[in-house]
């Protein structure tokens, strides 16, 4: 079995995905169990499956872009590009504002 995998943008792509996949996951169970008192049965378990599942398919996502990456043309790659800045852009605005709202 080969695997070949090349320094291209898809596979900075798969990197970035993975370390902020890691990063979200972490700092969204920090968040849950910091407000698991005020959280009913049913929304502890959204949010958990909120936590786990979407960092765990970002993981996934970051595995194939490093290792099949290269096969991507540049205009794919490209728009890949665009597409994780918009995923990074409103995660972060959806975890900052929910944290000002928290806090008024």
């Amino acid at each position: 079995m080969q695997i070949y995998s090349g320094l291209n943008i898809a596979s900075l792509l798969g990197f970035l995905y993975i370390i902020f996949a890691i990063f979200y996951m972490g700092f969204m169970v920090f968040l849950l169990f910091k407000r698991a008192s005020r959280l009913g049965s049913i929304a502890f378990i959204i949010y958990l499956i909120q936590a786990l599942l979407i960092p765990s398919i970002m993981l996934l996502c970051g595995f194939i872009f490093v290792f099949q990456g290269w096969r991507l043309d540049p205009i794919l790659q490209f728009a890949q590009f665009l597409l994780t800045s918009l995923i990074i852009y409103f995660s972060v605005k959806d975890i900052v504002m929910n944290e000002i709202s928290r806090n008024r």
